[in-house]
């Protein structure tokens, strides 16, 4: 008994019998903090992921498309269907009209899908 209250007398002189424990308190909501922060940017790294998943698959499948342009639209359509498939993405949309196709293609599921509009053709005349 005589050592508790000892212990209680000099805990009062050093000024800190209230806060005792509060450390691991502490420590606990900074590691809370840190694991919500790293979550999320774990999250963003994975959006931009399937982002850029999306883009370069629109990117080859359209120049895939304009590239077999003279065979008429349902084959080149064909073909940058066979591309964006197999760079792991869906072909949404696509249209070629002359030289130039236009597709959409899209990666990813809910709740991180990207759809991503490509266009391909001939270069343009210089400015």
């Amino acid at each position: 008994m005589r050592g508790r209250r000892f212990r209680a007398w000099w805990a009062a002189r050093e000024g800190r019998g209230g806060d005792r424990g509060s450390a691991t308190v502490v420590s606990f909501a900074v590691i809370a903090v840190l694991c919500a922060v790293f979550g999320t940017v774990l999250l963003l790294g994975q959006a931009v992921m399937v982002r850029h998943r999306a883009a370069g698959g629109a990117d080859l499948a359209a120049l895939a498309a304009a590239d077999h342009w003279a065979e008429g639209a349902t084959a080149a359509c064909a073909r940058a269907e066979e591309v964006a498939r197999a760079h792991g993405v869906r072909l949404v949309r696509c249209a070629v009209v002359g030289e130039i196709s236009d597709v959409t293609a899209a990666s990813g599921r809910e709740p991180f899908e990207a759809e991503v509009r490509a266009r391909a053709g001939p270069p343009g005349p210089d400015p």
